[in-house]
């Protein structure tokens, strides 16, 4: 594995900002700390800082030493995203969440200090023909879409971008290894509410009632049909019911039963068949039993599909600078979600994986213990910081290739 020198000398610094921000989680859209931590970073620099985009989100932009005077520039993108989960932390070490109820357990911290430290060197090593823009992202667990609001505020107006990537972290994969996959890669991310409705009465005489719950008990298991049966089997899909909300004494069957959950897809295509057949049964089905049903359906992230030539081209600059041995070109398919999908609908680019390390330690201090889990979204996890370097060092040759590609490709 090859690093930047300069990079690698400065890991303890970018560890203290990655540990100061973990620290100090703050949640979607309210992420004013973060925000203006990174903004006094890239504006020391020399970056120019733009804010506002997404409520707490902001654009670093550096222009290329060699920047033509004329035409339109060559640019990259490359994005980190900022927000934190909430959840409590059980970690015990000194930079443990000081924030009651909030966690970087999903290791935003780390992916923006990455980003951070490749700012850092391309602010001193300027010598490139074109644009790089440092997105730094709010808003991105719980389906709130920081990706999108950005856009809306006009993110790839005021910012063009020709391609754009970005990196989020693996636990149980060794530190350093990269995962690409090409076409779909992370699933859509839906959720549904099913109002069944009927007639309330008395637990000891359900012949005068509409029972919803009974109604409610038919559809779960038709619902799983919707995957088993009306989906070309080839497809990639899940559905799941996550809950059933009804009544609220022992003899009373109540007028109204609601039914929650999720559904997973790795097309629009397969998406938009499953919504009609849900609000199919969930509109007839209840009409068998003299009842009603209403579906609602949201629709919370697209599906995450990496475009090939870039995912081609990003794997090979991984392959290039730390050797085929630490690449993997097909990475399984995930059925997590992101938002990283919104941006790839607009532009081409390619989202990878980086090994957070194989380790299933529970920390405490500065160490690990124990054998319980440190998997995403746990409250044992932390960012790995043995990645800060690798992947500033990543971002780095991804700029230079970019831009030594393009300049061979541009007409003579």
């Amino acid at each position: 594995m090859s690093l930047i020198a300069a990079i690698e000398d400065n890991h303890q610094e970018f560890i203290a900002l990655r540990r100061d921000i973990h620290a100090h989680p703050e949640l979607a859209f309210q992420e004013n700390r973060t925000s203006d931590l990174v903004a006094e970073r890239l504006a020391a620099w020399g970056i120019e800082v733009h804010r506002g985009l997404g409520k707490t989100g902001l654009v670093g932009v550096l222009r290329g030493s060699r920047l033509a005077a004329t035409g339109k520039p060559r640019s990259i993108a490359l994005r980190a995203d900022m927000d934190a989960l909430p959840m409590p932390e059980h970690n015990r070490f000194a930079h443990a969440s000081q924030n009651p109820g909030r966690m970087h357990a999903c290791g935003h911290d780390g992916h923006t200090a990455m980003l951070l430290g490749a700012a850092k060197y391309l602010a001193a090593h300027r010598d490139f023909d074109g644009i790089v823009n440092f997105i730094f992202q709010p808003a991105e667990e719980g389906g709130n879409a920081g990706a999108r609001a950005m856009i809306e505020d006009g993110l790839f107006d005021k910012f063009p971008c020709d391609e754009i990537y970005g990196i989020h972290n693996m636990p149980g994969s060794a530190v350093g290894h990269f995962g690409f996959r090409k076409g779909p890669t992370m699933a859509s991310s839906n959720r549904f509410d099913i109002i069944v409705r009927g007639t309330g009465g008395h637990a000891a005489q359900p012949h005068k009632a509409v029972d919803t719950i009974v109604i409610a008990a038919e559809m779960v298991g038709v619902l799983q049909t919707l995957i088993s049966r009306h989906k070309n089997p080839i497809d990639v899909a899940v559905l799941s019911v996550t809950q059933i909300h009804a009544g609220d004494a022992y003899n009373v069957l109540p007028e109204e039963t609601i039914i929650r959950g999720t559904v997973r897809t790795f097309s629009d295509k397969v998406l938009d068949d499953i919504e009609a057949n849900l609000r199919r049964v969930a509109e007839l089905l209840p009409q068998v039993h003299g009842g009603s049903g209403e579906l609602k359906f949201h629709r919370a992230y697209p599906p995450l599909v990496n475009w090939d030539e870039q995912t081609d081209f990003a794997m090979k600059v991984a392959q290039d600078a730390f050797g085929a041995e630490c690449v993997d070109g097909n990475t399984p398919m995930h059925g997590g979600a992101e938002d990283f999908s919104f941006y790839l609908k607009e532009v081409p680019g390619s989202y990878l994986f980086l090994g957070n390390g194989e380790g299933d330690g529970v920390h405490r201090e500065d160490r690990y213990i124990g054998m319980g889990p440190c998997e995403l979204h746990n409250p044992n996890y932390d960012f790995n910081d043995a990645l800060l370097p690798i992947g500033s060092t990543y971002w780095v040759k991804l700029v230079g290739a970019f831009f030594n590609r393009s300049a061979a490709a541009a007409p003579a």
